[in-house]
C-alpha cells in the first residue's frame, strides 16, 4: 500500500523545493551543537507556519536513528481506535518513505489493541506532518505508524507498555515520536496556563498525572493517548530525562489571542 499526502499543500507546502526550505528555516543546524541520544520526543502537527518552529527545535536537537515509531493522533472517527499500518509506503513531496515491516510486526505481537487499517490514516494528518522533518534532516529511515483514537486510560497504557517491551528489547536505536498539539480554542492566558499543568506532568514523566490532570482541568490536548503511550513505554526504557525544548502558542504567530492552540517540543532521552 502507498499512502498518498493529504495535507500537502495546506500544512506545509507541496513543492519539494519549497518544502525543504520550510523545514531547513524551522529546523536550522547549529554548527557545534552535539545531538542527543533521545528516546522519545513529543512534537506539535499543526500547520507549519504555527508549529513548525517547535517541532523543528526538536527534532534539529535530537539524533534521528534509521528506526522510527509515530504514534499520532486519529481526529476523525474513521477506522479502528488503534490503527497502524505495517507494510508498505508513504508518499510525501519528498518522496515516499518505506514502514519498517519488521518493527511493525513486533509491535502488533506486542500490543494485541493495534488493528492494520488504512482507513484511519488516509486523512490524518498528526503523522504525516512529522515525515518531511525527518526526511530533510536525515534521509533514508523506516517508520511505523501508530493513530489512536482512545479515550481509556488502561488502553492507552496496555498499547505503551507493548511498545515499551519492544523498544527495549531491539538491538537498533529506534526513537518515539510523539505527536500532539496542547489546549486549544481558549484564550492565549488560559491556554498557558492549562499546559503548564500538562507540562508539569509530562516533565515529570506521569502517564496517570497527565491523563488525570488534563480530565480534571479540561485540558484539550488532542494527543493525550499517544502521549500516555509514551510516557508509560518510557518506563522500560530507563533512566530517562525529560526536557522542555520550546513552548508556544498560535498567537506567536497570529498575533490573536482570543483563542489558540499551544505547541509543545519535549524530548525524552
Amino acid at each position: 500500500m502507498l499512502r498518498l499526502p493529504a495535507v500537502a499543500g495546506r500544512f506545509y507546502p507541496s513543492d519539494a523545493v519549497e518544502l525543504t526550505k520550510a523545514v531547513r528555516d524551522c529546523a536550522p543546524v547549529e554548527p557545534g551543537r552535539t545531538r542527543v541520544r533521545a528516546k522519545a520526543c513529543l512534537v506539535p502537527h499543526a500547520g507549519y507556519v504555527y508549529s513548525g518552529h517547535v517541532a523543528g527545535a526538536v527534532y534539529s536537537r535530537v539524533m534521528l536513528p534509521k528506526r522510527i515509531v509515530i504514534l499520532g493522533v486519529r481526529h476523525f472517527p474513521r477506522g479502528e481506535r488503534a490503527a497502524i499500518l505495517s507494510s508498505g509506503a508513504w508518499k510525501t513531496p519528498l518522496g515516499d518513505v518505506p514502514i519498517d515491516e519488521g518493527l511493525g510486526g513486533e509491535l502488533r505481537a506486542a500490543c494485541p489493541l493495534l488493528r492494520e487499517d488504512g482507513v484511519a490514516h488516509s486523512g490524518e494528518h498528526s503523522l504525516e506532518v512529522q515525515l518531511p522533518f525527518l526526511q530533510v534532516l536525515d534521509a533514508g529511515f523506516g517508520f511505523i505508524p501508530v493513530a489512536l483514537g482512545m479515550s481509556k486510560f488502561e488502553e492507552m497504557a496496555a498499547i505503551g507498555e507493548g511498545i515499551g517491551r519492544v523498544l527495549a528489547a531491539a538491538r537498533e536505536d529506534t526513537l518515539l515520536v510523539t505527536s500532539s498539539d496542547m489546549n486549544h480554542y481558549e484564550d492565549d492566558v488560559t491556554t498557558r496556563a492549562k499546559d503548564g499543568k500538562a507540562i508539569e506532568r509530562l516533565l515529570a514523566m506521569d502517564a496517570r498525572g497527565l491523563f488525570d490532570v488534563c480530565r480534571e482541568n479540561a485540558i484539550s490536548m488532542c494527543g493525550l493517548g499517544p502521549a500516555v503511550a509514551m510516557l508509560t513505554a518510557l518506563k522500560a526504557l530507563v533512566p530517562v530525562e525529560a526536557e522542555l525544548v520550546r513552548y508556544a502558542t498560535s498567537a506567536d504567530v497570529s498575533g490573536d489571542r482570543s483563542a489558540v492552540v499551544g505547541y509543545a517540543g519535549m524530548t525524552f532521552s
